[in-house]
């Protein structure tokens, strides 16, 4: 009997993904729009085009930003446009809607970056407990890349896995 300790999981021929490898790296912003209304309630244009003018922009360099309103008010669209055109020389990324919103748009492209056609016929495992926040979005959107490519799919570790997807035989 040998001694001799074998790592299976090792030989098992499994790529693991791991998404944390793919989270961008930069501070999240929710950029409210409602302290610049007047009484949080209405958008004067004149004040809001100085708000514009006179705001610090630089203070947002390299940040993702999601711009929004919380206030039950009619914002025009304009003034998320000209927004993202002060936010747009100095973030990362700049959307609207909430941090939510703005971290399945930043996965997503994160994982264009990704060559599917590398996982052709191989058995995948898409690893998931880490300490970045991954959204779910990110998995669903990893998984439905995977899927015309990859043998199987696996999700969790590689010693201890759900099986998600096996290709057709014949595939």
């Amino acid at each position: 009997m040998s001694d001799e300790i074998i790592n299976k999981v090792a030989n098992s021929g499994l790529i693991t993904i791991d998404l944390e490898e793919f989270y961008p790296e930069g501070e999240r912003i929710l950029f409210d729009i409602k302290p610049v209304l007047f009484q949080e309630l209405i958008l004067k244009e004149k004040d809001f085009r100085e708000f514009i003018k006179q705001h610090d922009w630089a203070a947002y360099k390299n940040k993702f930003i999601a711009i929004t309103c919380t206030a039950d008010a009619v914002v025009p669209t304009w003034a998320y446009m000209l927004l993202a055109i002060a936010f747009e020389p100095f973030a990362k990324k700049v959307i609207f809607g909430n941090l939510e919103t703005l971290e399945a748009v930043v996965f997503n492209e994160a994982l264009h970056t990704i060559t599917y056609e590398d996982y052709k016929d191989k058995r995948v495992v898409i690893k998931g407990c880490g300490t970045l926040p991954v959204t779910t979005n990110a998995y669903v959107e990893l998984v439905k890349g995977l899927k015309p490519f990859a043998k199987s799919i696996m999700y969790g570790e590689p010693c201890s896995t759900v099986p998600l997807y096996k290709a057709p035989s014949g595939k």
